[in-house]
């Protein structure tokens, strides 16, 4: 059995064999390069009783199992050290595998080949449907070391643990006006964006009603000054982000006569308050149903649902200009 060492002597030798071939331009896909490392491997392994097997699951991770040692293989045409790697889930993990290293086959620019162990090249993870790593050799600090756990604790935690982390990771990475459009981190909630993007205005009234109760509940700021700036980015940004629905015009959402005088009464009034008032009981089913994540996305804090209409009224007092929203609203409600 080789030590940590003599592994990592045995990668220098086998980069440095690869390299020469890469520069002779032998490679031409990742399936060629994939097969060479084997090759490479096993010849400088004949006087051992490791055996290298040709015949891999294309699913499993690492490619190469090599005792409690493992190689990630990763080939490129491009000039660039950096490529997507596995699932964060690694639930093809080969067992066995206690360690793993990346070999990398660079054909881009001048061709050469490089290792790196595993952990410390692995710098972002890409929040698609399936969040997968990305490695890059040489760089300057891990993902592990920017979420402050490590590789092996991290990969041997439940999906929704993982999730915590990398949502904590992602949310640092924010700039203004970005919202992550992805929220699960406890055990057993999930929610999918609809694969087809909607209009606002070709919704029916209920399905309407329901996402502006959802969008005011968790984004109070729209309550504020009309003067008030970006006032309904956070809103637009739930709709779009959270049930993929776009929406041209975000104020006619909320004050708008169509939506605060559909009667057209000419009572007079705040439109703004109106509205909340025609919400108010679609607002309190919508704090009872909405998964805790997004109140600590929106909100900073997860509230118990029967605590959340006190609290967004405590909130909307602090933003609402000329009108106190816990005078008026919720007024039949036990809070």
């Amino acid at each position: 059995m080789l030590s940590k060492e003599q592994f990592e002597l045995f990668l220098d030798k086998l980069s440095d064999l690869l390299a020469s071939e890469a520069k002779a331009k032998k490679f031409s896909s990742a399936s060629i390069f994939e097969n060479r490392v084997r090759e490479v491997a096993q010849n400088l392994l004949k006087d051992s009783v490791i055996d290298i097997d040709f015949s891999p699951h294309q699913q499993a991770f690492p490619d190469i199992a090599i005792g409690n040692f493992g190689i990630e293989v990763k080939f490129t045409t491009n000039d660039t050290w950096r490529s997507v790697a596995n699932s964060v889930l690694e639930t093809n993990r080969i067992q066995e595998v206690k360690e793993v290293y990346l070999i990398f086959g660079k054909m881009g620019g001048e061709p050469d080949v490089r290792w790196q162990r595993y952990e410390d090249c692995v710098m972002h993870v890409r929040t698609s449907h399936v969040p997968r790593f990305e490695v890059e050799i040489g760089t300057e600090q891990s993902l592990f070391s920017k979420m402050s756990v490590g590789y092996d604790n991290f990969r041997m935690l439940p999906m929704h643990e993982k999730m915590q982390y990398i949502r904590q990771y992602a949310r640092g990475r924010l700039k203004d006006g970005e919202r992550l459009w992805w929220l699960e981190d406890s055990d057993g909630e999930e929610h999918s964006l609809p694969i087809q993007a909607r209009l606002y205005t070709k919704l029916s009234k209920t399905e309407k009603s329901q996402l502006r109760a959802e969008a005011v509940l968790l984004c109070p700021n729209v309550l504020g000054s009309g003067r008030a700036k970006n006032k309904y980015d956070d809103a637009v940004l739930y709709l779009l982000t959270y049930h993929g629905v776009l929406c041209h015009q975000a104020r006619d959402l909320f004050s708008a006569g169509s939506v605060a005088n559909p009667d057209n009464d000419d009572n007079g009034g705040l439109y703004i308050e109106r509205a909340m008032k025609l919400l108010e009981h679609e607002i309190a089913a919508a704090a009872q149903r909405m998964d805790g994540a997004l109140f600590f996305e929106y909100w900073g804090i997860d509230v118990a649902p029967e605590q959340r209409i006190r609290e967004w009224l405590k909130r909307a007092d602090e933003i609402a200009k000329g009108w106190v929203p816990s005078k008026t609203l919720f007024k039949d409600t036990c809070l």
